[in-house]
């Protein structure tokens, strides 16, 4: 390599990560316009394709593939995939080890669209900042390669995180990331990188398309009682997935699924409406609040589907 070589791809990239940002911020502010407005400008953006998934983590107490099944039934078309699942005989497993080798991915890769499901987005189940969390997100990007999953999830502490050094580990992953044709999301999970804003800020600074932000509102208003709906608009630019949660401070303080809480997903989601992006919904929590959760998987089924039909109308109206 050159010696000015290194410096002009960080340069190119960097160009590259503000001009995309540049155009999602500009079809976010279009998405703030009133509706008659809203309708004159239409022609000139491109309609968002919302990927409305299913989590396999609401499915934990259940075998992987019953999840899978399950989540199909629903009506779902995607899948993300959670963090471990009890199997049938009884212990609970990872749905991916942080150490399997890719053709492991590969293969859990291939289960999933032999059910019919696209898989966007996996769990990394590790913190940035974490002893080998370099390690770990490197090979979590190489499983979602070999897998062609587009997005690797992972989130901070919620005592807070170690700014600096995740800054030069994602410096790191991104090009890394880039390289699989991967990206690394980063969500809100209390602390330090609680809301959007704050997330944001450091993907910012890392300023490479491999590193960028998932929302996840219920997280935002839960841990740290934010409000979501003007949060997102601080980071609407680097936005490319949702972890899709709701939540409730009444009667009782708690997540739910989308629909059952408190958080407007019409406000939520119409910053992002015209992007001409693809950009998955992973539905995380889709329990019903106060009620006690299905102890049959089929109960479950019934939610996920609930949860589908509720976001199927939102993005539809957004998007009229």
């Amino acid at each position: 390599m050159l010696p000015n070589e290194s410096s002009r791809r960080r340069s190119v990239t960097r160009r590259s990560f503000l001009r995309v940002s540049a155009a999602t911020v500009s079809g976010a502010a279009l998405g703030t316009l009133a509706p008659a407005s809203r309708l004159l400008a239409a022609e000139d953006r491109k309609p968002t394709q919302f990927q409305i998934a299913c989590m396999t983590l609401p499915y934990g107490q259940f075998p992987l593939r019953r999840a899978l099944s399950g989540i199909k039934s629903a009506g779902y078309r995607y899948v993300a995939w959670g963090t471990r699942h009890v199997e049938s005989d009884g212990t609970p497993a990872p749905v991916m080890p942080e150490d399997a080798p890719p053709q492991k991915a590969r293969e859990l890769g291939k289960i999933c669209r032999d059910q019919g499901l696209e898989p966007l987005m996996m769990f990394s189940i590790i913190y940035p900042e974490a002893p080998g969390g370099l390690e770990v997100l490197t090979n979590r990007i190489r499983q979602a390669a070999a897998a062609a999953v587009p997005q690797v999830l992972t989130f901070g502490h919620t005592a807070g995180g170690n700014r600096k050094l995740w800054i030069e580990r994602f410096t790191k992953l991104g090009p890394i990331a880039r390289d699989h044709g991967v990206t690394i999301v980063v969500k809100q999970h209390g602390g330090s990188t609680g809301t959007g804003e704050a997330c944001a800020e450091i993907v910012r600074e890392v300023a490479d398309p491999g590193v960028m932000v998932n929302y996840d509102a219920g997280n935002v208003m839960d841990y740290l009682n934010v409000d979501p709906i003007p949060d997102v608009l601080k980071c609407a630019d680097v936005v490319r997935s949702f972890c899709i949660k709701d939540h409730r401070n009444w009667p009782k303080d708690e997540d739910c699924g989308p629909g059952f809480g408190e958080i407007d997903h019409y406000r939520l989601l119409h910053p992002m409406a015209f992007t001409g992006l693809k950009i998955p919904l992973c539905c995380e929590n889709i329990f019903a609040p106060l009620v006690p959760r299905p102890t049959k998987p089929e109960g479950i089924d019934t939610l996920a589907r609930r949860a589908r039909e509720f976001l199927e109308t939102v993005t539809a109206g957004l998007q009229i």
